[in-house]
């Protein structure tokens, strides 16, 4: 596993072609996150990546938001989006918020 970034509440490592969140993401990790990612995903050359979120314990607007700006990079690099974990706090938020509709689409694979 690969550290991309490491925040003193949250982490950002990649492993195969998966980036893996932890910690506690906050509005000031966001932004740090969503550009390490984002960096990652425009020059890793993938056809197909994964996110998994399991490791952030605490649900907030911006795990999701990092999330969201992550797979619009896929789209705009025509990456295919072959798996989205989310920790079950993530799962909880996703589901109040009516994203998980969007979360979990069998589009994502496309």
């Amino acid at each position: 596993m690969t550290r991309l970034l490491s925040q003193p509440l949250a982490t950002l490592d990649v492993e195969q072609s998966t980036l893996y969140v932890t910690g506690d993401v906050g509005m000031n990790a966001a932004a740090e996150l969503v550009a390490a990612g984002a960096k990652w995903l425009e020059t890793g050359g993938f056809t197909a990546v994964g996110f998994d979120f399991s490791g952030v314990e605490k649900a907030s607007s911006a795990v999701m938001s990092v999330l969201f700006e992550w797979l619009r990079s896929c789209k705009r690099h025509h990456i295919a989006v072959s798996a989205i974990t989310l920790s079950a706090p993530l799962e909880r938020l996703a589901s109040l918020s009516e994203l998980d509709a969007l979360i979990h689409s069998p589009a994502l694979a496309e």
